[in-house]
């Protein structure tokens, strides 16, 4: 937690100190315009890559298959927008490392190794036989008449007629 609250002080002024940088060797309205830019080619790109990812993801949950790399790296999609829209050239460089598939790609497995360590290392048995869960009340025969529907009713009584009320 000390981590992030570090972020949140650090990548600011460092974010200050390479703008102030930059616009000293450059000028300020090159730096602007520069700033500007990165962020209209990342949202670009990150259309294209996300929309990449998701017919990927399709893909395999079509094929059966669970997209968890797939969703990570919409994930890290999500962060890397975050960062190019966010002024500046620190954050923007980490930005586009996320938007760039081999180096999200390189992210998202690490990530995904360091996911199933803390998963397995968290993981305590539970009460559950070595034969699983019980089939439940649904009937699960294909083979079944679906015409055939179970239940049961009452026939309503007839109304007086109005001969009988008077």
């Amino acid at each position: 937690m000390r981590f992030i609250f570090a972020l949140f002080i650090a990548i600011p002024i460092l974010e200050m100190v390479v703008l102030i940088q930059v616009g000293q060797q450059i000028g300020a309205l090159w730096t602007i315009v520069l700033v500007l830019l990165t962020a209209f080619i990342g949202i670009n790109l990150l259309r294209y890559q996300g929309l990449s990812t998701l017919s990927r993801a399709t893909w395999r949950m079509q094929s059966g298959q669970i997209p968890a790399q797939e969703m990570l790296e919409g994930i890290l999609l999500a962060v890397g927008g975050a960062l190019l829209l966010t002024p500046g050239f620190v954050t923007d460089t980490i930005g586009f490392l996320l938007l760039v598939p081999l180096t999200r790609q390189i992210f998202a497995s690490r990530l995904m190794g360091r996911f199933k360590s803390f998963a397995s290392a968290n993981v305590t048995g539970g009460g559950f036989s070595a034969g699983g869960f019980s089939k439940g009340g649904f009937n699960t025969d294909m083979n079944s008449d679906q015409s055939i529907i179970d239940g049961e009713f009452e026939v309503p009584k007839k109304p007086l007629s109005e001969d009988k009320l008077e």
